[in-house]
């Protein structure tokens, strides 16, 4: 299966589910997406000391792009208006949520490490 296949079959719902699928996988993937690049950005500024900002920003971007993706392929794929059961509001709200992932993500890597901290002497 080609990833092309493999995203199409992903924002129609797949196998199982219902029309919803497709837009609750959109909505996990930026809500993951916002969650790393928050956790990215904390560890850019110095409140956590474990694990790499680095990589966090990495894959905030990643996954909130993943999101976007997802969302806007369940968009485009979708029947009906909002309110017909098809997941069209929910991958509307995950376009902007996987968008503040890859934002989150991008901030945490271009800010420097332990920017806004008072200097100690």
């Amino acid at each position: 299966m080609s990833a092309s296949v493999a995203l199409m079959v992903a924002a129609e719902g797949g196998i199982i589910g219902d029309g919803r699928t497709g837009a609750n996988l959109a909505l996990g993937a930026g809500l993951v997406g916002v969650v790393l690049g928050r956790l990215a950005l904390s560890r850019a500024n110095g409140r956590i000391r474990t694990g790499n900002a680095r990589t966090g920003g990495m894959s905030a971007i990643a996954m909130g792009m993943v999101g976007i993706v997802l969302a806007v392929l369940h968009l485009a794929t979708s029947s009906g208006g909002p309110g017909t059961g098809n997941g069209l509001v929910g991958a509307v709200v995950a376009v902007p949520l996987g968008l503040g992932g890859v934002l989150l993500g991008r901030r945490a890597l271009t800010r420097p490490r332990g920017a806004g901290q008072p200097a100690v002497r």
